[in-house]
């Protein structure tokens, strides 16, 4: 795994809402759902959107894209609808004892 980044206090982003940080170059979409934070790549991979700026479905855990409507699970990074068929690529997340949100890149994340 990637080396842990501090990218926001956990206050930064209250629960139901989303930001936009860049680890190493690489746009990430931290969600809060409910106190439990998941971290996405940004862009969706259906087109150039982002998805920090979609509406937060927080019964299914789930962004939709603001361009097209895709529905992406904040857990595993898979398209719940269409248009989208290829997966986002989820990154680590976690909250410090001193509240500071924290993120490491998937292997795969370039």
């Amino acid at each position: 795994m990637a080396s842990w980044i501090d990218v926001a206090r956990a206050t930064d982003i209250p629960p139901g809402h989303a930001a936009r940080v860049e680890v190493d170059g690489v746009p990430i979409a931290i969600f809060n759902v409910e106190g439990d934070f998941y971290a996405l790549d940004d862009t969706c991979s259906h087109a150039e959107a982002s998805l920090s700026e979609g509406d937060l479905d927080p019964d299914r855990c789930a962004i939709e894209c603001p361009l097209h409507g895709s529905c992406f699970d904040l857990r595993t990074g898979e398209p719940l609808t269409l248009p989208a068929v290829e997966p986002v690529r989820v990154h680590h997340v976690e909250v410090d004892a001193d509240g500071v949100l924290r993120v490491a890149l998937a292997e795969d994340a370039a």
